[in-house]
């Protein structure tokens, strides 16, 4: 890399006792740039070469970096560059919905190694679980015969669902009732030994789009997520926002009239599930993707008539995240078909004047992000690794503390 070429990465610090932090910083700047020099580390994080040199050391003595052929700059010393080691670290995501389960084993980049999907009994947590631990036995499997070294690697399972979570009255059946009161965590932690972690589909979804989609790089985003549900996932100062119950950003149940007789949830109106219930589809049928993509493609009136009334309600969720977020863009994901979340995205615009409509703008206001049914495994398999790897503002205080 050019010595004047800007390198994304967050500081470290020299002072005492944050060794545990600096070495997240220089894990994630190698993630973000790919292949670095020391110098250009030293430089990006603003650390002493020495510490850099220290961290690299032990980077590569735990087999999470690895040294690349030396390279000649001008006429300067030959430096050499260090990039990560994907096989360094694994992690299980699971996605648990009202009708499927998916699991997906990743690799400390993010790369989906193996993969594996399941129909579940619908609200029946004691039976889908049984369903849900065979699929992690398959891809854990799986990734072995990829990685000998992968159960000895594996950071943890990271679990997605729908939200919101622990709520005092939670029958209704958008909430997934009976999976609310089930001991999921407990029971997948005994049934895999492994560290098990629960975030809500949105948020998920976000993880996916800041590892590889739109978010990537960006500090301030807000995925609007659009599937059985709505929600939305905070990425405030480049982390996950959860919130204080892991709730944040539960957009789907802001009313879109004021509260009393008539009043209805967002998610009732512009969700895939009230696109279900429009169209008189199934949604456990195995080709629900495929069918809508099909009525989209054929422009079916009714399908025409459904995007325009979602547009207008999410037109209206866009300027409220706007107003109260101050995003530097806001990114809809969902798990339909591209050409669906598209023709939607398009009757979005234009958008309703807000604070984020300003000249000299680096991003678009809305623009679509992924589309892959599968990104919110995707994004549920990261968490492990972020919560193990990522300079997290939790993490420096953990450190100081006296923790890992």
């Amino acid at each position: 890399m050019d010595d004047l070429s800007p390198i994304r990465a967050k500081s470290g610090t020299n002072q005492e006792g944050t060794s545990a932090h600096n070495r997240r910083v220089m894990i994630e700047a190698l993630r973000l740039n790919g292949a670095l020099s020391r110098a250009d580390l030293a430089r990006a994080t603003q650390l002493t070469k020495q510490a850099v040199s220290n961290i690299i050391e032990d980077l590569e003595s735990d087999g999470l970096v690895v040294a690349l052929d030396a390279v000649r700059r001008g006429r300067g010393q030959p430096s050499t560059p260090y990039r990560l080691v994907p096989e360094g670290a694994f992690a299980i995501g699971l996605q648990i919905d009202r009708y499927l389960t998916r699991a997906v084993a990743v690799d400390l980049m993010g790369s989906v190694l193996a993969r594996a999907e399941a129909n579940l009994p619908f609200d029946e947590p004691s039976k889908g679980v049984e369903v849900i631990l065979g699929l992690i036995r398959g891809v854990r499997r799986e990734l072995a015969e990829i990685s000998a070294q992968s159960e000895q690697r594996l950071v943890g399972l990271g679990v997605a669902m729908p939200g919101p979570f622990g709520l005092k009255n939670s029958d209704d059946k958008w909430m997934m009732p009976a999976w609310q009161k089930f001991p999921l965590l407990e029971t997948l932690a005994e049934g895999t030994g492994l560290n098990v972690g629960l975030q809500n589909d949105s948020a998920a979804c976000a993880t996916a789009e800041r590892i590889v989609g739109a978010a990537h790089g960006v500090d301030h985003a807000v995925c609007l997520y659009v599937g059985y549900g709505i929600g939305t996932g905070l990425i405030l100062n480049g982390e996950l926002y959860s919130g204080g119950h892991g709730n944040a950003g539960e957009i789907g149940m802001a009313l879109l009239s004021p509260a009393g007789p008539g009043s209805t949830p967002l998610e009732h109106r512009a969700s895939l599930a009230s696109l279900y219930q429009h169209l008189d589809l199934n949604p456990a049928d195995n080709d629900i993707y495929h069918q809508m993509n099909a009525l989209v493609i054929a422009e079916d009136p009714k399908m025409m008539a459904w995007i325009d009334g979602a547009a207008h309600d999410l037109r209206w969720s866009v300027h409220l995240i706007e107003t109260i977020f101050d995003p530097q863009t806001v990114i809809l994901t969902s798990g339909a078909p591209e050409a669906l979340a598209r023709r939607l995205v398009e009757a979005m615009h234009p958008l309703l004047p807000s604070i984020a409509d300003r000249p000299g703008r680096n991003l678009p206001r809305l623009q679509l992000g992924t589309t892959d049914p599968w990104s919110i495994a995707l994004g549920a398999a990261a968490a492990p690794i972020s919560r193990a790897f990522d300079p997290l503002f939790s993490a420096i205080l953990k450190t100081r503390s006296g923790g890992a």
